[in-house]
Protein backbone atom coordinates (compact mmCIF):
# COMPACT_ATOMS: atom_id res chain seq x y z
CA UNK A 1 0.00 0.00 0.00
CA UNK A 2 1.36 3.41 -0.96
CA UNK A 3 0.72 6.47 1.15
CA UNK A 4 -2.52 8.28 0.32
CA UNK A 5 -1.37 11.56 1.86
CA UNK A 6 2.09 13.16 1.62
CA UNK A 7 3.25 15.79 4.14
CA UNK A 8 3.63 19.02 2.17
CA UNK A 9 6.95 19.89 3.78
CA UNK A 10 8.41 16.52 2.79
CA UNK A 11 7.18 16.93 -0.77
CA UNK A 12 8.65 20.43 -1.03
CA UNK A 13 12.05 19.35 0.30
CA UNK A 14 12.27 16.31 -1.98
CA UNK A 15 11.03 18.15 -5.07
CA UNK A 16 13.59 20.89 -4.44
CA UNK A 17 16.41 18.34 -4.36
CA UNK A 18 15.21 16.53 -7.48
CA UNK A 19 14.84 19.82 -9.35
CA UNK A 20 18.40 20.82 -8.42
CA UNK A 21 20.03 17.61 -9.59
CA UNK A 22 18.10 17.41 -12.85
CA UNK A 23 18.65 21.05 -13.80
CA UNK A 24 15.21 22.58 -13.18
CA UNK A 25 15.04 26.20 -12.01
CA UNK A 26 12.27 27.04 -9.52
CA UNK A 27 9.67 29.34 -11.08
CA UNK A 28 9.79 31.35 -7.86
CA UNK A 29 13.45 32.18 -8.57
CA UNK A 30 12.60 33.47 -12.04
CA UNK A 31 9.66 35.56 -10.88
CA UNK A 32 11.76 37.05 -8.08
CA UNK A 33 14.39 38.16 -10.61
CA UNK A 34 11.65 39.70 -12.78
CA UNK A 35 10.37 41.98 -10.00
CA UNK A 36 11.25 45.61 -10.37
CA UNK A 37 12.17 45.31 -14.05
CA UNK A 38 9.00 46.95 -15.30
CA UNK A 39 7.72 43.86 -17.06
CA UNK A 40 4.11 44.06 -18.16
CA UNK A 41 1.88 41.61 -16.31
CA UNK A 42 -0.28 39.84 -18.85
CA UNK A 43 -3.70 38.48 -17.96
CA UNK A 44 -5.30 35.13 -18.65
CA UNK A 45 -5.97 34.72 -22.41
CA UNK A 46 -9.61 35.40 -23.20
CA UNK A 47 -9.75 32.74 -25.91
CA UNK A 48 -8.44 30.11 -23.50
CA UNK A 49 -10.94 31.09 -20.80
CA UNK A 50 -13.72 30.06 -23.17
CA UNK A 51 -12.39 26.52 -23.58
CA UNK A 52 -13.14 23.57 -21.32
CA UNK A 53 -9.78 22.35 -20.03
CA UNK A 54 -9.04 19.09 -18.28
CA UNK A 55 -7.59 19.44 -14.75
CA UNK A 56 -3.97 18.97 -15.85
CA UNK A 57 -4.36 21.53 -18.64
CA UNK A 58 -5.82 24.00 -16.13
CA UNK A 59 -2.79 23.49 -13.88
CA UNK A 60 -0.34 23.98 -16.77
CA UNK A 61 -2.24 27.06 -17.96
CA UNK A 62 -1.88 28.51 -14.45
CA UNK A 63 1.87 27.91 -14.65
CA UNK A 64 2.07 29.60 -18.08
CA UNK A 65 0.15 32.62 -16.78
CA UNK A 66 2.89 33.15 -14.21
CA UNK A 67 5.70 32.24 -16.59
CA UNK A 68 4.66 34.78 -19.24
CA UNK A 69 5.59 37.53 -16.76
CA UNK A 70 9.19 36.24 -16.59
CA UNK A 71 11.73 38.17 -18.65
CA UNK A 72 13.09 34.97 -20.21
CA UNK A 73 9.77 34.18 -21.86
CA UNK A 74 10.01 37.29 -24.05
CA UNK A 75 13.66 36.82 -25.08
CA UNK A 76 14.47 33.09 -24.97
CA UNK A 77 18.13 32.24 -25.64
CA UNK A 78 18.28 28.62 -24.55
CA UNK A 79 15.83 25.92 -23.51
CA UNK A 80 14.62 26.51 -19.98
CA UNK A 81 13.77 23.74 -17.53
CA UNK A 82 11.47 24.95 -14.76
CA UNK A 83 9.77 23.33 -11.81
CA UNK A 84 6.90 24.77 -9.82
CA UNK A 85 4.76 23.91 -6.81
CA UNK A 86 1.79 25.35 -4.95
CA UNK A 87 3.55 24.59 -1.65
CA UNK A 88 5.02 27.76 -0.20
CA UNK A 89 7.47 27.97 2.69
CA UNK A 90 6.01 29.95 5.58
CA UNK A 91 2.43 29.09 4.63
CA UNK A 92 0.02 26.33 5.58
CA UNK A 93 0.10 23.11 3.56
CA UNK A 94 -2.40 22.94 0.69
CA UNK A 95 -4.94 20.12 0.75
CA UNK A 96 -3.82 19.10 -2.73
CA UNK A 97 -0.14 19.58 -3.40
CA UNK A 98 1.07 19.99 -6.97
CA UNK A 99 4.58 19.70 -8.37
CA UNK A 100 5.21 20.50 -12.04
CA UNK A 101 8.25 19.95 -14.27
CA UNK A 102 8.45 21.82 -17.59
CA UNK A 103 10.84 22.07 -20.53
CA UNK A 104 10.33 25.20 -22.63
CA UNK A 105 12.01 26.25 -25.84
CA UNK A 106 12.98 22.76 -27.03
CA UNK A 107 11.25 19.99 -28.95
CA UNK A 108 14.01 17.40 -28.50
CA UNK A 109 13.21 13.99 -27.04
CA UNK A 110 15.89 14.69 -24.45
CA UNK A 111 13.54 17.14 -22.70
CA UNK A 112 10.87 14.49 -22.18
CA UNK A 113 13.41 12.00 -20.85
CA UNK A 114 14.70 14.53 -18.30
CA UNK A 115 11.15 15.25 -17.08
CA UNK A 116 10.35 11.54 -16.85
CA UNK A 117 13.58 10.80 -14.97
CA UNK A 118 12.82 13.61 -12.50
CA UNK A 119 9.32 12.22 -11.94
CA UNK A 120 10.68 8.71 -11.39
CA UNK A 121 13.17 10.03 -8.83
CA UNK A 122 10.53 12.03 -6.97
CA UNK A 123 7.93 9.24 -7.00
CA UNK A 124 10.53 6.75 -5.79
CA UNK A 125 11.45 9.02 -2.89
CA UNK A 126 7.84 9.67 -1.93
CA UNK A 127 6.44 6.15 -2.21
CA UNK A 128 9.53 4.03 -1.50
CA UNK A 129 8.92 1.71 -4.43
CA UNK A 130 9.84 1.55 -8.10
CA UNK A 131 7.31 3.58 -10.11
CA UNK A 132 6.00 2.47 -13.50
CA UNK A 133 6.19 4.78 -16.54
CA UNK A 134 3.63 4.25 -19.32
CA UNK A 135 4.03 6.01 -22.69
CA UNK A 136 1.93 6.50 -25.80
CA UNK A 137 1.72 9.01 -28.65
CA UNK A 138 -1.38 10.78 -29.94
CA UNK A 139 0.60 12.50 -32.67
CA UNK A 140 0.24 16.00 -34.11
CA UNK A 141 -2.90 17.74 -35.41
CA UNK A 142 -2.82 15.73 -38.62
CA UNK A 143 -2.61 12.48 -36.67
CA UNK A 144 -5.35 13.45 -34.20
CA UNK A 145 -7.73 14.31 -37.04
CA UNK A 146 -6.95 11.00 -38.75
CA UNK A 147 -7.39 9.06 -35.54
CA UNK A 148 -10.67 10.85 -34.73
CA UNK A 149 -12.05 9.70 -38.10
CA UNK A 150 -10.83 6.17 -37.43
CA UNK A 151 -12.52 6.14 -34.03
CA UNK A 152 -15.75 7.48 -35.53
CA UNK A 153 -15.80 4.71 -38.14
CA UNK A 154 -14.96 2.13 -35.46
CA UNK A 155 -17.95 3.07 -33.31
CA UNK A 156 -20.30 3.16 -36.32
CA UNK A 157 -19.26 -0.21 -37.73
CA UNK A 158 -19.35 -1.98 -34.37
CA UNK A 159 -22.32 -0.21 -32.83
CA UNK A 160 -24.21 -3.47 -32.28
CA UNK A 161 -21.41 -5.15 -30.34
CA UNK A 162 -20.07 -2.26 -28.23
CA UNK A 163 -21.50 -0.87 -24.96
CA UNK A 164 -24.46 1.37 -25.74
CA UNK A 165 -23.22 4.29 -23.64
CA UNK A 166 -19.91 4.30 -25.53
CA UNK A 167 -21.67 4.30 -28.92
CA UNK A 168 -23.93 7.18 -27.89
CA UNK A 169 -20.97 9.12 -26.49
CA UNK A 170 -19.07 8.68 -29.77
CA UNK A 171 -21.78 10.65 -31.61
CA UNK A 172 -20.66 13.83 -29.83
CA UNK A 173 -16.98 13.09 -28.97
CA UNK A 174 -15.05 10.08 -30.27
CA UNK A 175 -12.14 10.66 -27.87
CA UNK A 176 -14.44 10.81 -24.85
CA UNK A 177 -16.06 7.57 -26.05
CA UNK A 178 -12.60 5.99 -26.34
CA UNK A 179 -11.83 6.98 -22.73
CA UNK A 180 -15.14 5.42 -21.68
CA UNK A 181 -14.21 2.21 -23.49
CA UNK A 182 -10.85 2.15 -21.72
CA UNK A 183 -12.51 2.72 -18.34
CA UNK A 184 -14.76 -0.28 -19.04
CA UNK A 185 -11.76 -2.50 -19.93
CA UNK A 186 -12.38 -2.56 -23.67
CA UNK A 187 -9.06 -0.93 -24.55
CA UNK A 188 -7.82 -3.86 -26.65
CA UNK A 189 -10.77 -3.43 -29.01
CA UNK A 190 -9.87 0.17 -29.88
CA UNK A 191 -7.65 1.12 -32.81
CA UNK A 192 -4.22 2.25 -31.56
CA UNK A 193 -3.27 5.90 -32.15
CA UNK A 194 0.33 4.93 -32.92
CA UNK A 195 -0.90 3.09 -36.05
CA UNK A 196 -2.04 6.42 -37.51
CA UNK A 197 0.94 8.68 -36.72
CA UNK A 198 2.16 11.14 -39.32
CA UNK A 199 5.76 10.71 -40.48
CA UNK A 200 6.89 13.60 -38.27
CA UNK A 201 5.11 12.24 -35.20
CA UNK A 202 6.38 8.71 -35.80
CA UNK A 203 9.95 10.01 -36.01
CA UNK A 204 9.47 12.03 -32.80
CA UNK A 205 8.08 9.00 -30.95
CA UNK A 206 10.87 6.72 -32.19
CA UNK A 207 13.47 9.28 -31.07
CA UNK A 208 11.96 9.34 -27.59
CA UNK A 209 11.87 5.57 -27.23
CA UNK A 210 15.46 5.33 -28.46
CA UNK A 211 16.55 7.93 -25.90
CA UNK A 212 14.65 6.10 -23.15
CA UNK A 213 16.43 2.87 -24.00
CA UNK A 214 19.88 4.44 -24.37
CA UNK A 215 19.57 6.01 -20.91
CA UNK A 216 18.13 2.77 -19.48
CA UNK A 217 14.95 4.55 -18.41
CA UNK A 218 12.28 1.90 -17.78
CA UNK A 219 8.93 2.31 -19.55
CA UNK A 220 5.93 0.44 -20.89
CA UNK A 221 4.10 1.13 -24.14
CA UNK A 222 0.47 1.88 -23.28
CA UNK A 223 -2.02 1.87 -26.15
CA UNK A 224 -4.80 2.65 -23.67
CA UNK A 225 -3.19 5.95 -22.60
CA UNK A 226 -4.72 8.82 -24.56
CA UNK A 227 -5.04 12.59 -24.28
CA UNK A 228 -8.44 13.90 -25.25
CA UNK A 229 -7.88 17.65 -25.22
CA UNK A 230 -6.74 19.28 -28.50
CA UNK A 231 -4.09 21.32 -26.65
CA UNK A 232 -1.99 18.20 -26.01
CA UNK A 233 0.11 16.66 -28.78
CA UNK A 234 2.48 13.81 -29.56
CA UNK A 235 3.84 11.89 -26.58
CA UNK A 236 1.77 11.50 -23.44
CA UNK A 237 2.97 9.61 -20.38
CA UNK A 238 1.94 8.73 -16.85
CA UNK A 239 3.77 7.61 -13.72
CA UNK A 240 2.15 4.97 -11.51
CA UNK A 241 2.97 4.12 -7.90
CA UNK A 242 1.21 1.20 -6.29
CA UNK A 243 -0.91 0.88 -9.44
CA UNK A 244 -2.25 4.44 -9.05
CA UNK A 245 -1.49 7.36 -11.36
CA UNK A 246 0.51 9.99 -9.47
CA UNK A 247 1.71 12.09 -12.45
CA UNK A 248 0.72 12.77 -16.06
CA UNK A 249 2.47 14.70 -18.81
CA UNK A 250 2.52 15.54 -22.51
CA UNK A 251 3.74 18.04 -25.08
CA UNK A 252 1.63 21.21 -25.08
CA UNK A 253 3.06 23.67 -27.62
CA UNK A 254 -0.44 24.57 -28.84
CA UNK A 255 -1.33 25.68 -25.31
CA UNK A 256 1.62 28.11 -25.20
CA UNK A 257 0.30 29.89 -28.31
CA UNK A 258 -2.46 31.38 -26.15
CA UNK A 259 0.13 32.98 -23.87
CA UNK A 260 2.91 34.01 -26.27
CA UNK A 261 2.48 35.90 -29.56
CA UNK A 262 3.26 34.22 -32.84
CA UNK A 263 4.08 30.53 -32.93
CA UNK A 264 4.25 30.09 -29.17
CA UNK A 265 6.99 28.15 -27.40
CA UNK A 266 7.82 24.45 -27.80
CA UNK A 267 6.95 22.89 -24.48
CA UNK A 268 6.61 19.63 -22.59
CA UNK A 269 5.35 19.36 -19.05
CA UNK A 270 4.13 17.01 -16.35
CA UNK A 271 2.06 17.45 -13.21
CA UNK A 272 2.28 15.39 -10.03
CA UNK A 273 -0.66 16.00 -7.69
CA UNK A 274 -1.26 14.33 -4.34
CA UNK A 275 -3.32 14.99 -1.22
CA UNK A 276 -1.11 16.65 1.38
CA UNK A 277 -1.13 17.66 5.01
CA UNK A 278 0.87 19.64 7.54
CA UNK A 279 1.05 22.95 9.33
CA UNK A 280 3.27 25.87 8.36
CA UNK A 281 5.82 24.63 5.84
CA UNK A 282 9.50 25.20 6.61
CA UNK A 283 11.87 26.44 3.94
CA UNK A 284 14.22 23.76 2.54
CA UNK A 285 17.85 24.08 3.56
CA UNK A 286 19.88 24.26 0.36
CA UNK A 287 23.50 23.10 0.72
CA UNK A 288 26.12 25.17 -1.04
CA UNK A 289 26.71 23.64 -4.45
CA UNK A 290 30.28 22.39 -4.74
CA UNK A 291 30.12 21.13 -8.33
CA UNK A 292 28.56 22.27 -11.60
CA UNK A 293 28.37 19.46 -14.15
CA UNK A 294 28.62 20.66 -17.77
CA UNK A 295 28.36 18.42 -20.81
CA UNK A 296 28.89 18.68 -24.55
CA UNK A 297 27.17 16.36 -27.04
CA UNK A 298 24.55 13.63 -26.87
CA UNK A 299 26.92 10.96 -25.56
CA UNK A 300 27.78 13.13 -22.55
CA UNK A 301 24.12 14.05 -22.00
CA UNK A 302 23.11 10.39 -21.87
CA UNK A 303 25.89 9.56 -19.41
CA UNK A 304 24.99 12.54 -17.23
CA UNK A 305 21.35 11.40 -17.03
CA UNK A 306 22.50 7.98 -15.84
CA UNK A 307 24.91 9.51 -13.29
CA UNK A 308 22.39 11.91 -11.80
CA UNK A 309 20.76 9.36 -9.51
CA UNK A 310 24.17 8.22 -8.24
CA UNK A 311 25.09 11.81 -7.37
CA UNK A 312 21.71 12.41 -5.74
CA UNK A 313 21.73 9.23 -3.65
CA UNK A 314 25.26 10.00 -2.48
CA UNK A 315 24.22 13.62 -1.71
CA UNK A 316 27.06 15.10 -3.72
CA UNK A 317 26.34 18.86 -3.75
CA UNK A 318 26.03 19.14 -7.54
CA UNK A 319 23.82 20.84 -10.07
CA UNK A 320 23.67 20.77 -13.86
CA UNK A 321 21.69 21.89 -16.91
CA UNK A 322 21.24 18.69 -18.88
CA UNK A 323 18.82 20.11 -21.43
CA UNK A 324 20.99 23.05 -22.51
CA UNK A 325 23.19 22.37 -25.54
CA UNK A 326 25.43 25.43 -25.43
CA UNK A 327 28.62 25.02 -23.41
CA UNK A 328 28.86 28.82 -23.12
CA UNK A 329 25.40 29.01 -21.56
CA UNK A 330 26.14 26.14 -19.18
CA UNK A 331 29.33 27.87 -18.06
CA UNK A 332 27.39 31.12 -17.62
CA UNK A 333 24.89 29.37 -15.33
CA UNK A 334 27.74 27.73 -13.44
CA UNK A 335 29.21 31.20 -12.85
CA UNK A 336 25.90 32.33 -11.39
CA UNK A 337 25.84 29.32 -9.04
CA UNK A 338 29.47 30.12 -8.07
CA UNK A 339 30.35 26.50 -7.36
CA UNK A 340 34.10 26.01 -6.68
CA UNK A 341 34.48 23.10 -9.14
CA UNK A 342 33.42 22.25 -12.67
CA UNK A 343 32.89 18.68 -13.79
CA UNK A 344 33.24 18.67 -17.59
CA UNK A 345 32.34 15.90 -20.00
CA UNK A 346 32.48 15.89 -23.80
CA UNK A 347 32.09 13.11 -26.33
CA UNK A 348 35.67 11.92 -25.82
CA UNK A 349 35.29 11.68 -22.05
CA UNK A 350 31.88 10.00 -22.30
CA UNK A 351 33.27 7.29 -24.59
CA UNK A 352 36.36 6.82 -22.41
CA UNK A 353 34.35 6.71 -19.16
CA UNK A 354 35.91 9.78 -17.57
CA UNK A 355 35.32 13.45 -16.78
CA UNK A 356 37.46 16.54 -16.26
CA UNK A 357 37.46 18.08 -12.79
CA UNK A 358 38.43 21.77 -12.90
CA UNK A 359 39.17 23.95 -9.89
CA UNK A 360 37.60 27.27 -10.88
CA UNK A 361 39.97 29.29 -8.70
CA UNK A 362 43.26 27.77 -9.85
CA UNK A 363 42.06 26.45 -13.24
CA UNK A 364 43.84 23.19 -12.44
CA UNK A 365 42.29 20.22 -14.25
CA UNK A 366 42.32 16.54 -13.33
CA UNK A 367 41.04 13.56 -15.33
CA UNK A 368 38.63 11.59 -13.12
CA UNK A 369 37.45 8.06 -14.11
CA UNK A 370 33.69 7.60 -13.79
CA UNK A 371 34.35 4.41 -11.87
CA UNK A 372 34.70 5.65 -8.29
CA UNK A 373 33.82 9.24 -9.16
CA UNK A 374 31.49 9.60 -6.17
CA UNK A 375 34.27 8.86 -3.69
CA UNK A 376 36.64 11.20 -5.55
CA UNK A 377 34.20 14.11 -5.49
CA UNK A 378 33.40 13.58 -1.83
CA UNK A 379 37.10 13.63 -1.04
CA UNK A 380 37.52 16.91 -2.94
CA UNK A 381 34.49 18.54 -1.34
Amino acid sequence: MIRDVIPAEELLHKATAVGQYYGFTPLSTLTLKARGKGLKHAGYPEALAQLTLDPVAETVAGFLKQFQNVEYSTTPRQPLFVWHTNIAAGRAAPKKATVQFHALGTDRALSEVIIIRALIALARDLYHEEPVVRINSMGDKETRARYARELGNFFKKRANSLPEDCVNCAKRDAFEAAELMIAQAYAEDLPAPTEHLSDASRKRFEDLLEYMEMTETPYELARDLISRGPLWSDTCFEVLAGGKRVAWGSRYTDLTKHFFPGAGVSATGAVLQVPSEGDIVKKPVNPRLRFSFVHIGDEAKRVSISLTEEFRKARVALSQDIGIESLTEQLHLAEIRNSPYLLIMGRKEALEGSAILRNRQTQQETIVPLLGIIERLKAVA
